[in-house]
């Protein structure tokens, strides 16, 4: 039989303690009477405001053609059950760790294979670009799934007006890196600070967005204020939040993600429901507010706009 040591445990298997409670309380609910009834409980408390979120600037968006109709998840779900281990592990923390973070002033870095390297201040790169509102689902691999109505623009946009060198095939994005703002980075659960990184055609393509705010309004800061990226047909932790760098390279960055588990998280990590995580299946998911799952679907919904992109490649390979 095979002990692990603490040490020998990946951070990713280690279980929240909020997550662990929350099954407590689901276990005894269910041996007291009723597993749906409970399970719906449980799935409302994702939907109920834990923390108070600072009151955020209304953004003037077009509406986008290249919006989903479905459902949107209730802006209390977007804002309460975050991905963001600069703060937490736990889902429900950065909510309220946070609203430590300053996002004015804010700077990107363009770096690399550019015809001028710069630094961009957050409020010039939104005077100059047009917002959209964009309604798209929202994949995460572990296992549970959203709608999110965007604001933002397209990252092509912003990359055509920094004029990146023809030896510029990939671009690479980093998160701000500030353990005293950002509590999470105090710890070795990744190598800090986060980078993540698209090919340059999945950079360019219409859908790829960089986004300032949802449901109207400033982005919270705990969806990774004041600008991070969304690539709808990918899982949830290539749209890396809280950009503070954007750099043009030759060849395919290392990311975090795949630097940490390279057998877990591809530097691709297109929604596939045909290739599983080693440590659980792809095939479904859970949209947070729904007890039922429901069929993954293939580049999660999008393979009509992005299949083409991955024409003549091995998807089980490159995941």
């Amino acid at each position: 039989m095979l002990i692990k040591k603490p040490n020998d445990i990946p951070s990713s298997e280690i279980t929240p303690k909020s997550t662990y409670m929350n099954r407590r309380k689901f276990m005894t609910g269910v041996a007291a009477g009723g597993a749906l009834l409970v399970a719906g409980r449980f799935l409302g408390h994702l939907l109920s405001p834990h923390e108070t979120v600072s009151a955020a600037a209304k953004l003037d968006a077009a509406k986008s053609q290249y919006s989903t109709t479905e459902k949107q998840t209730p802006l209390s779900g977007i804002t309460n059950y975050n991905n963001f281990y600069e703060f937490s592990t736990d889902k429900y923390e950065p909510a309220h760790l946070a609203q430590s973070l300053q996002t004015r002033p804010w700077a990107v870095e363009v770096a690399g294979l550019v015809q001028k390297p710069r630094t961009l201040e957050i409020d010039s790169i939104l005077k100059s670009s047009r917002l959209e509102e964009r309604i798209y689902r929202h994949r995460c691999v572990e296992g549970w799934s959203m709608v999110i109505p965007w604001v933002g623009f397209p990252l092509s946009a912003l990359l055509k007006q920094l004029n990146p060198l023809g030896t510029a095939k990939y671009v690479q994005f980093t998160t701000k890196y500030d353990p005293k703002q950002m509590p999470g980075q105090r710890y070795g659960v990744l190598d800090w600070p986060y980078v993540e990184g698209l090919r340059m055609d999945e950079a360019m393509h219409p859908l790829t967005i960089l986004a300032v705010g949802l449901y109207g309004e400033e982005l919270p800061k705990q969806d990774g204020a004041p600008i991070r990226l969304v690539v709808p047909w990918k899982y949830g932790f290539k749209s890396i939040k809280s950009i503070v760098k954007i750099n043009f390279v030759e060849k395919e960055p290392t990311t975090t993600w795949s630097a940490a588990a390279p057998n877990e998280y591809g530097f691709y990590s297109n929604v596939n429901p045909d290739v599983d995580h080693p440590r659980w299946s792809q095939k479904t998911e859970r949209r947070i507010g729904e007890f039922y799952k429901r069929p993954t679907l293939m580049f999660n919904g999008y393979g009509d706009q992005v299949a083409g992109l991955y024409t003549g490649m091995d998807l089980r390979k490159y995941f």
